[in-house]
Parts: structure tokens; C-alpha cells; sequence
């Protein structure tokens, strides 16, 4: 038995088939990581979600950015962004189905000395803290009235976590912690307009995973939602977004020994 985490798919599905029969992946045997993102900008969003509900409990997928942006426009809150691929999940016989599973999704989730999410934890946050803020979150998504969430989901602020935040501003940083954070100042004060690579960041802010006295460093975090970062290993962070969507490579981890595989995207068939 084998656990491979696999990188942003964005709707790459056939990229992704070919991924899983490069690594001979058995469902009856081996079980997936899915860092979240499984939707939009690829061509065949509705098959990957599809699939990857058909797996059952053989693959655990964590929220991203794009999956909640799936649900807050089937909600109505909001109109498709340019560019957005979500037409045949919308229209599809199995929308409701579809959509019900996706928004019962974990936010983050942990297992021996590893840790996912989508986007990154910051860094005065250890992983149970994490995890127990994760978990208000996928309560409030699975309530009957998660319609009402959705409608506040979106907005920078506040930019900091603070310990009195109550309501939908609490909710709103940790979602934006654990879909959104790339770069972060050493108190934890979060930027969102700088989305490429990290070589060059606005003045006081790192990359998450480069902050001193992060706190939740023992952990390995696996994560996603950084194309311009790309794949980076290190003994603590593995990020498996290489840009599958923009033409790039689809990336697996197997989690026992570290090892990685490689799928060239589809060209625009998914």
C-alpha cells in the first residue's frame, strides 16, 4: 500500500489518469492526497470531480481556493470570473450531488508526520491549532444555512489572525490561511496581490514556510495553490503545484519515501 499526494489537478483529467497509471495507482491498494484545487481553468472540471468522489475514502482532497469558488457561484453570490471552467458542473444532472460532497471536504488534514492544505498555515499556528480552526470551518460549510458563509466568503480583511475574532470575520482569515496565504509578515500579517515567484516579495513579507520561529515546522506540510513557486522540497514543505493547467507538469509525492513522478499536461484535452 502506498499514499501519494498529487499537486493542483484544476480539471486536467486525462493529464491526471495518465499520472495515476504512471504510478500504477490500485484503489483496492493505494490511497491519494489531493491538495485541493480539483476544479477550474482546465477543461474537464466535472470529470475530476466526478472521479475523484467515485474513490471514496481511497483519496482525501482538501478545499482550495477554486473548489470554494465553485460553490460560492453555483450559490449565486457571485458571477463566473473570466477564464472560470465551471459551465458543465453547473448544468450537470448531478450538480447538487456533486456539489453537497464538495463543500463536506476537509480544509486540512494530518497523518503521521505529515500535514496538508491547500495554501499554507501560518506560522504562529501549530498544526493542532490549525487543525482545530480548519474544523470550525468545515462545520460552518456543512450547516443548512452554509448559503448564508458563502455570501460573506470573500475579502482580504482582516489580514492578521487575532484569538477574539468572532463570526464571519473568523472564519474568513482561516479560510484565507489555509486557501489563499503565500506570503506572510513574521507577526502573521498576510499580502494577497503577489501571486509569482517569491524571489523578489513586497517589503517585509516572506514566503509562510520562510518565517522564523514558524511554529508548526516539525510537521511536514504538503501543499498546493503556488504555480510560480512550483515544486519545492525541503525537509518540512513539499509544494506540488507545477502548473499542470498552464501547460506544465501534473506531480505526485509518495509519502513513505519522498519519491516523485511527473505527468506532462494534455495539451488543452485535460
Amino acid at each position: 500500500m502506498a499514499t501519494y499526494a498529487i499537486g493542483d489537478i484544476q480539471g486536467c483529467y486525462s493529464t491526471l489518469r495518465r499520472l495515476l497509471d504512471k504510478i500504477d495507482f490500485d484503489p483496492a491498494r493505494d490511497r491519494l492526497w489531493l491538495v485541493g484545487d480539483l476544479v477550474n481553468r482546465g477543461p474537464k472540471s466535472l470529470a475530476v470531480l466526478r472521479f475523484v468522489k467515485s474513490l471514496g475514502t481511497r483519496a482525501i482532497t482538501v478545499l482550495g481556493n477554486h473548489d470554494l469558488h465553485l460553490l460560492v457561484v453555483a450559490a449565486g453570490h457571485v458571477e463566473p470570473h473570466r477564464g472560470d471552467t465551471l459551465h458543465a458542473i453547473l448544468k450537470a444532472p448531478d450538480r447538487e450531488e456533486l456539489l453537497d460532497w464538495l463543500r463536506r471536504r476537509k480544509l486540512m488534514h494530518v497523518a503521521g508526520r505529515y500535514a496538508m492544505v491547500h495554501a499554507g498555515v501560518l506560522p504562529q499556528w501549530s498544526i493542532a491549532k490549525a487543525m482545530s480552526l480548519a474544523r470550525e470551518v468545515e462545520a460552518a460549510l456543512r450547516r443548512a444555512d452554509y448559503g448564508d458563509f458563502l455570501r460573506h466568503l470573500y475579502g482580504n480583511k482582516p489580514d492578521r489572525w487575532r484569538e477574539n475574532l468572532t463570526g464571519f470575520d473568523r472564519l474568513r482569515v482561516i479560510i484565507n490561511v489555509l486557501t489563499r496565504l503565500r506570503l506572510c509578515t513574521a507577526d502573521g500579517r498576510m499580502e494577497f496581490t503577489h501571486k509569482g515567484a517569491p524571489t523578489h516579495p513586497p517589503r517585509g513579507f516572506k514566503p509562510w514556510f520562510e518565517t522564523p520561529r514558524r511554529r508548526n515546522r516539525p510537521t511536514t506540510i504538503i501543499f498546493g495553490h503556488w504555480a510560480a513557486l512550483g515544486l519545492y522540497l525541503e525537509s518540512n514543505v513539499v509544494c506540488l503545484d507545477t502548473g499542470c493547467v498552464w501547460g506544465r507538469t501534473l506531480t505526485a509525492f509518495r509519502l513513505k519515501d519522498r519519491a516523485l513522478f511527473q505527468c506532462a499536461a494534455v495539451a488543452r484535452a485535460g
